[in-house]
């Protein structure tokens, strides 16, 4: 497997978006999608130290968290990337979107890059996404993925994963 860090930060981009490296210059724009251990920033000092959090995962090669950037404007418009570690040539995938992005196919857009990226360069071999049974925009999303659920909900999330062909 070829784990985080790289060299360079990846980039991927297509015609709509493009995964970047998350600037400070950003931070004031994510706010309210700034998260870490499930706990929400409420200022652009907090959500500073989430990113330097976010950042020291990644160094440490347990991590991969991207911006995701239009590139119309080049503002960050949600997030998504690999958490908690590759064991087992598997990566948890996650992602959230503001709110005023919703809907428009920027999360599809973005989810299939980061797979794609996970699956060719990082080397995984199963993809798995958890998420609250009532989350039904983020369910249509992983079965419009092809992730396929993997068992009964339990805690009131389910599990859904995709396994590399």
């Amino acid at each position: 497997m070829n784990l985080p860090p790289y060299l360079i930060f990846p980039e991927t981009t297509e015609d709509e978006i493009t995964l970047r490296q998350i600037e400070p210059g950003d931070l004031q724009d994510i706010l309210e999608i700034s998260y870490y251990d499930a706990i929400q920033a409420t200022t652009v000092t907090q959500a500073a130290a989430m990113q330097a959090k976010i950042h020291e995962n990644y160094s440490s090669g347990n991590s991969i968290h991207w911006g995701i950037a239009s590139r119309a404007t080049n503002k960050i418009v949600g997030t998504c990337g690999f958490y908690r570690g590759f064991d087992n040539a598997a990566g948890e995938l996650g992602c959230v979107l503001l709110p005023q992005h919703q809907g428009k196919g920027y999360m599809t857009r973005a989810m299939t890059l980061a797979i794609h990226f996970g699956f060719t360069t990082i080397g995984l071999e199963r993809i798995w996404a958890e998420t609250d049974t009532d989350n039904r925009s983020a369910i249509k999303l992983l079965e419009r993925l092809n992730f396929i659920k993997t068992g009964q909900p339990t805690n009131n999330n389910v599990v859904y994963e995709l396994v590399k062909r």
